[in-house]
């Protein structure tokens, strides 16, 4: 195996081990608190909200204006749009799926669709990380500043690392609150991130054709966090909320505050 690909691997193994880190946090929630459960999916909203501009917009536009191809804003907008329609084809499919297995539309159904957009939502977020920590590692073979790159290839495996941290537990939390298990919520939790390692080889292995798909992968991903945020996690973390209408909406705020900072620290 070639040095840069496996160094690759090492880097979205460990961007994968934080997820897993994040989604752990699950077990703090030994009975489903109403309130405590509303404000972490909030959080969890807020989350996704603020990864996809600033860990998939932000990075795919720029990306987008360093090639000769389409413009960059036509580029985001086109992945951007594709990933919402993804998930909503997704949603569509799992509807048709259940009325041609004549299952009549119940709770536990219902909890079953919410599962799936989630996890995939989350999945399909992070293929693209991993795909440019693979770009980044993969771009070192041949070059001539090998430390300086090598030091910013480093830095984006830990500022995507770090960002792995509460998307874990956008994924573990939201799942408790849906009644799964401690133990599943964790499991399902770090799944999400198991695709990092696969796409980080593959994006150093095939770094050249990456850097022209990546900045349609990563707006793709966006699209599909947004939807599935906006879509089914705020709704959700604001039932029950009469009594504090505004505790969940803090956690949103507090969610992407988080994010944002995140981001914006580690460039």
């Amino acid at each position: 195996m070639n040095n840069y690909v496996f160094f690759a691997l090492i880097a979205t193994t460990g961007t994968w081990l934080v997820t897993a880190l994040g989604a752990a946090t699950v077990v703090f929630f030994k009975s489903q608190n109403q309130k405590s459960l509303n404000i972490t999916l909030g959080f969890a909203s807020g989350v996704m909200i603020a990864a996809s501009f600033w860990s998939l917009l932000q990075p795919a536009i720029e990306r987008a204006e360093q090639s000769a191809g389409l413009p960059a804003y036509l580029v985001a907008s086109i992945g951007f749009l594709s990933g919402a329609l993804f998930m909503w084809l997704s949603d569509k499919a799992v509807s048709f799926a259940r009325k041609k297995t004549n299952t009549a539309p119940n709770k536990a159904n219902e909890q079953f669709h919410r599962i799936i957009m989630l996890v995939l939502s989350i999945t399909l977020h992070n293929i693209p990380e991993g795909l440019a920590v693979g770009v980044a590692f993969g771009a070192l073979q041949g070059n001539n500043n090998g430390a300086e790159n090598l030091a910013g290839a480093i830095s984006v495996a830990v500022g995507i690392g770090l960002q792995n941290f509460p998307e874990g537990a956008a994924v573990s939390v939201p799942l408790r609150r849906e009644g799964i298990s401690r133990g599943k919520s964790f499991l399902f939790g770090q799944l999400s991130g198991m695709v990092e390692p696969l796409s980080g080889v593959l994006g150093a292995l095939l770094v050249v054709y990456v850097e022209t798909f990546l900045p349609y992968a990563l707006s793709f991903a966006a699209g599909a966090m947004v939807l599935v945020a906006v879509h089914e996690l705020i709704p959700e973390c604001q039932q029950n909320q009469e009594s504090q209408p505004y505790t969940a909406t803090m956690g949103i705020v507090l969610g992407f505050t988080a994010m944002m900072l995140l981001d914006v620290m580690l460039g």
